[in-house]
């Protein structure tokens, strides 16, 4: 049978994540982490499944965009276009993802002084 731990979490700034595979009836293992670029689909589905989804969304709908879209684009490493959705989608909706991703968004934007919240999904 195999068991697979799956995580993620913030250090010194930066998300990681980590999956640890380990079978019940032979001693193979496997341990697999990272921290660039986006978190695996596979670990992200599997996260959000166990523990749902959490919105972040902004205090003050009169936030400087400008300031956000500094923060997202610092924090995530995306192309300015997809940022600029995202900044959009944050005034107005709210960015959904997994706790850890959507803390790390929200420490980016508090050190630029937006204040946000964040919500059952």
């Amino acid at each position: 049978m195999l068991i697979r731990d799956i995580g993620q979490h913030i250090e010194q700034g930066r998300l990681w994540w980590g999956m640890d595979d380990s079978c019940t009836a032979c001693p193979n293992a496997s341990c697999r982490r990272g921290s660039s670029g986006a978190t695996p689909e596979v670990v992200r589905q599997a996260l959000l499944a166990e523990h749902g989804a959490v919105r972040l969304r902004l205090v003050e709908q009169g936030a400087s965009s400008v300031s956000v879209l500094q923060a997202l684009r610092e924090s995530l490493h995306l192309p300015l276009d997809e940022t600029r959705a995202m900044t959009d989608a944050l005034g107005k909706t709210g960015l959904l993802g997994t706790r850890v991703e959507m803390e790390l968004l929200a420490d980016a934007l508090r050190r630029r002084s937006v204040a946000t919240t964040i919500e059952a999904g």
